[in-house]
């Protein structure tokens, strides 16, 4: 059922794509240039413009399908779960606590070598 809807899903969205790239521009973004009369700032529906609403309503219609479908699957469970192994175990070791000598500061016997050319 899931990949049925899927499928359909991928149609609409190419179906979309397509007839919105077949649309006549009206030029100057934002819907400034549109045509419709003097009074009216709506131009007229076409064929083309009511095929968009409708693979837009079922596009977003087959997109709620598959998020409900999708939460149902996922009810209640991790992946954790689905793979079937436990969650480790906190454990509770508490680290070994250093010599005092390593927290004293290095002696001069102790400095770095520094490189010699030879």
């Amino acid at each position: 059922m899931e990949n049925v809807i899927l499928i359909v899903h991928l149609i609409l969205a190419l179906g979309l794509i397509g007839v919105v790239l077949l649309q006549r521009s009206e030029g100057g973004g934002l819907g400034m240039g549109g045509g419709g009369g003097a009074i009216s700032g709506r131009a007229a529906a076409t064929a083309l413009g009511k095929l968009t609403w409708l693979l837009a309503i079922a596009f977003i219609c087959t997109s709620i399908a598959l998020t409900v479908l999708a939460a149902q699957k996922a009810a209640g469970t991790s992946v954790i779960d689905r793979l079937g192994g436990s969650a480790p175990a906190a454990e509770d070791v508490v680290p070994p606590l250093p010599d005092a000598q390593d927290l004293l500061p290095p002696s001069d016997g102790d400095a770095p070598l520094v490189p010699k050319a030879d």
